[in-house]
């Protein structure tokens, strides 16, 4: 057995250290830590012999340099390595040419962990995660355990630990300015304090430590730093301050002189919306927000509405802000937003201030409004801002100050916010109502419904053909809908004077990078209600975690939605944008590729998924590539919640020229079908693969769509169609060589000719499925058919080769240990073995195939099994097996009944009239014997004899 090596890492932050495992090793001599060190600081790249004796001894390299070097490499190799076989090449610590490679995981230093941290920080704090970005920070902080390559020789060494000290230094300033902004002042000064002492001439901490001062109350030692900081410069640089120190220095100054009187009141509110429709739970959510915290930001996609709530909310506050309100359109979906300093002037001004005393720095201008606000009752409106950047120095974090932002971009903490959706559809029809008038409303309400749903429910659109209807008297509802219905032409025709859906999507498209750009119109190509991060990685051929942060970037300017982690979606609206954006700017060969990754990342993990809840499964041979799950739950659960995406690109790939794909993801949704979901959508994609099919030629798509119908018919008991779509599968499946299609359709024959009564034949076509099953080496399928052939056999008049079959199907699928499997193969073992074995071992039978069926979430096995379970407990006749029997059979009428089965809700009410006549119930049993009967009459099912029996006087 391979024996596995502990994993290496080492540390550099510091004096040089190494573990293998949980083992500290020697490293060596200073020379021979030299030498590694510059081979893990190259990271994995080759070093030559001369660079190394350069990086070790700089010019005086001993007589035998090369040899030492070897030496050295020889040792480190023993210590990396100590089971390596001798002779055997190593794998650590390689030759390339004259010189070495260090391989090692990737994070196997320190250096590298301290730079992933460092990153990660970065890009917390540009998304606004200040304290995320902190805590990052900290962490890689603690990576340094004192002086970097302590006791380390050479010039490299010396380079590398200049450069690293620098990132040291750069990272903590990082933090402390974090420590400043959250608004941990007191904190930071002493260590501020500090490292300004270790270095004196750096700028950035003296300005930090300016800040923290004059927050914490002190603005006098704020100054001092200032000219403390100048004193040090003009001495031992014959400089004078920077531009921000000396910028920071004249807003100390300015906020500590003495405020402007003033005593305007500004009324900037605009109108609110006259026809404001809806949003009470909004409005309400908003006022709390706004009571709680005093600012308050409502995000959400174009056209949503967001202005009009702040407005709303704006004029209901008004009378509480008695010194004025403010309003700014900062145009942050514009190509030119506003700029915040013009904006201060402009609130400056409204509020009295004098323009000759209004400052020219943008820092001054925000402490002055802070000063004038103070103490006054005021309300802001910042509509349409771009992102936090522009709003920040606008924020007057002054009591009585209240806020309302807008803007597509969620803001982030400590802003918070509502997270504005579409209208639900009673205020999409109120505000159509308002606008086009009740009496065209209520005349077409089916007409409504389709108008509303193909706006989406957005306000925007209600409110554009809502403006159309009232423009044009002689139109009817249905006769803009029916305009509406070309998908390609809806943006187009949602346009009235200068109101435009499409419009306000192109505003917020035109500000995404060309990446994002490229994310936004791809994400759109695939049909689906959502996708997952994996299958957005597929479309856009970038790893995983590129994708996650592609689409977050989208969701945070609203283009995307999420409500579930990991998952997102467009609107409707949007996705026709997106679509249109895709066929004007991405060549067809591009959309083309991107369906077909996804199709590919599909097959990968539903094939994955299948096995993983079919193990031994002969349609669906595993990728190396392919996911993992867990388990069977995981593969299950990822099943479920993927499913109308997986059918609805199954659909979209037949179309588009992909029938072969298509039907191969089309074979692999078995758990769908026997759970009872999904069986329309499995329906309408199989149809979909067969004209495609079709329509491309290929057969053996063809065959296995048919045989995927055949399966849903069976499954709903319409056994001439049963038998009509197997047939045609059994056809093209011999036509193309589709061994494991062709099994599968002899099998499924076996089994609707079995309950059509047609023993014998049965047997023949599960003989003959059978011996293709094991000839494709598929034990999953050479289970079912052994447990299904069990019956026929029983009721051919061979019970002991019945029950032979039915006890190797059954100890097959429980060494495979599918779930489906094994509960499949215990209910025809309860059948065939109910003569032969005692009653509570088949009522244990019944029990332990619910249970599985129960596990995997297929319910209309669980209702059946409910049913059986009802009438075995009859069949053993315990006490209180009636009552049992009854809440067993209760339960299976309404699993049954809830997922359509007929002929099972007919089993089911036959078990409830027996238990209901075990207890001398005799008038209840009857009426629940006679609506069984009507049903297995109507289906020409041969167990309607016995239910007329029990209804016999």
């Amino acid at each position: 057995m391979e024996t596995r090596i502990p994993p290496l890492r080492f540390g550099l932050l510091g004096p040089p250290r190494g573990w293998r495992g949980d083992t500290e090793l020697d490293l060596g001599s200073p020379q021979q830590r030299a030498l590694l060190t510059v081979l893990l600081l190259r990271e994995g790249a080759p070093v030559s012999a001369p660079e190394l004796v350069s990086a070790v001894w700089d010019g005086d390299p001993p007589p035998r340099a090369l040899g030492t070097l070897r030496t050295y490499a020889s040792r480190l190799r023993r210590l990396f390595e100590p089971d390596r076989i001798a002779g055997g090449a190593p794998e650590v610590l390689v030759t390339v040419g004259s010189g070495y490679a260090l391989r090692v995981p990737y994070e196997a230093t320190d250096t590298l962990r301290f730079a992933r941290l460092v990153t990660e920080a970065e890009r917390a704090d540009a998304d606004g995660a200040r304290a995320r970005a902190r805590d990052l920070l900290i962490e890689a902080l603690g990576l340094w355990r004192g002086e970097v390559l302590a006791g380390v020789p050479g010039p490299f060494a010396e380079a590398q630990r200049v450069r690293l000290t620098e990132r040291l230094v750069a990272a903590q300033v990082a933090r402390l300015d974090l420590d400043v902004r959250l608004g941990h002042h007191a904190e930071a000064v002493d260590e501020l304090k500090l490292l300004i002492s270790a270095y004196p001439l750096r700028e950035r901490p003296r300005e930090l430590l300016m800040l923290a001062l004059y927050r914490s109350g002190r603005p006098a030692e704020a100054l001092d730093v200032y000219l403390d900081a100048r004193r040090v410069l003009v001495d031992e640089l014959g400089i004078e301050p920077g531009a921000a120190l000396t910028a920071l220095h004249r807003r100390v100054l300015a906020a500590s002189s003495p405020t402007p009187a003033t005593s305007a009141r500004p009324a900037q509110l605009p109108g609110a919306v006259a026809d404001f429709t809806g949003r009470t739970a909004q409005v309400d959510e908003l006022r709390r927000v706004l009571a709680e915290t005093g600012v308050a930001a409502v995000t959400g996609v174009a056209g949503v509405g967001k202005s009009a709530l702040a407005l709303r909310v704006a004029h209901l506050l008004r009378a509480d802000h008695p010194d004025g309100q403010l309003f700014a359109d900062l145009h942050g979906a514009h190509e030119r937003p506003a700029d915040p300093h013009l904006v201060l002037g402009a609130f400056l001004k409204a509020l009295g201030v004098a323009p000759d005393a209004v400052p020219n720095d943008l820092g001054d201008r925000t402490a002055l409004l802070r000063r004038v606000l103070a103490g006054r009752r005021v309300l802001m409106v910042l509509d349409d801002a771009r992102d936090a950047a522009q709003i920040r120095p606008l924020l007057p974090d002054a009591p009585g100050t209240t806020v309302i932002v807008t803007g597509r971009a969620r803001l982030p903490a400590p802003v918070p916010g509502v997270d504005l959706d579409v209208f639900a559809p009673d205020e999409s029809r109120e505000l159509l109502v308002r606008i086009a008038g009740p009496d065209r409303v209520d005349t077409e309400p089916g007409a409504v419904r389709d108008l509303l749903e193909a706006c989406g429910h957005l306000p925007l659109a209600v409110r554009v053909a809502a403006a159309r209807l009232a423009a044009r008297p002689s139109w009817t509802v249905r006769s803009l809908v029916d305009r509406l219905a070309d998908r390609r032409r809806r943006l187009s025709e949602l346009r009235v004077a200068d109101l435009a859906v499409e419009a306000v999507f192109q505003l917020g498209y035109n500000q995404l990078t060309p990446e994002l750009r490229r994310a936004f119109r791809l994400l759109a190509l695939p049909d689906g209600p959502s996708f997952s991060v994996p299958a957005a990685a597929a479309v856009l051929a970038v790893p995983p975690g590129r994708a996650a942060e592609l689409c977050g970037a989208l969701e945070r300017v609203s283009l995307l939605r999420s409500a579930v982690p990991g998952q997102y979606r467009y609107h409707d609206l949007l996705r026709l944008y997106a679509r249109q954006r895709a066929e004007a700017d991405e060549p067809a060969p591009e959309r083309a590729a991107a369906l077909a990754r996804l199709v590919d990342f599909w097959l990968t993990t539903t094939r994955a998924a299948h096995l993983a809840i079919n193990p031994g499964d002969g349609r669906a041979r595993p990728r190396p590539s392919g996911a993992v799950f867990a388990d069977q739950a995981a593969a299950r659960d990822w099943m479920f919640a993927e499913a109308p995406g997986l059918l609805a690109v199954i659909g979209q790939a037949a179309r588009t020229g992909l029938p072969g794909p298509a039907a191969d993801l089309l074979l692999l949704t078995d758990t769908l079908v026997n759970s009872g979901f999904h069986a329309r959508a499995c329906a309408q994609a199989a149809q979909a693969v067969i004209d495609g099919a079709a329509e491309y030629g290929d057969r053996r798509a063809e065959g296995r769509a048919h045989l995927l119908l055949g399966r849903l018919h069976y499954h709903a008991t319409r056994f001439a169609d049963t038998e009509a779509a197997c047939r045609t599968a059994l056809e093209r499946a011999r036509e193309t060589g589709d061994t494991w299609t062709a099994a599968d359709a002899l099998g499924r024959l076996g089994n609707s000719a079995y309950l059509r009564g047609h023993h014998d034949e049965a047997l023949e076509l599960g003989r003959e499925a059978l011996a293709a099953f094991r000839e494709h080496g598929d034990r999953h399928g050479e289970g079912l058919t052994l447990a299904a052939m069990g019956r026929a056999l029983l009721d051919a008049g061979h019970p002991r080769e019945a029950a032979e079959a039915a006890t190797a199907g059954l100890a097959l699928h429980r060494d495979l240990g599918g779930a489906f499997g094994i509960g499949w193969a215990l209910y025809q073992a309860a059948i065939v073995l109910r003569d032969v074995r005692d009653p509570g071992e088949i009522l244990d039978l019944w029990v332990e195939a619910l249970e599985h069926f129960r596990s995997g979430g297929y319910r209309v096995w669980e209702g059946l099994s409910l049913f059986r379970v009802a009438h075995a407990r009859l069949d053993l006749g315990d006490a209180g097996a009636a009552e049992a029997a009854e809440a067993d059979a209760r339960g299976a009428l309404a699993v049954l009944s809830e997922m359509g089965d007929a002929w099972g809700r007919a089993m089911a009410l036959d078990a409830l009239a027996r238990s209901l006549a075990a207890r001398g119930d005799d008038a209840d049993a009857r009426t629940h014997w006679t609506e069984a009967l009507r049903i297995l009459d109507g289906q020409g099912r041969p167990e309607a004899a016995a239910v007329r029996a029990r209804l016999a006087p």
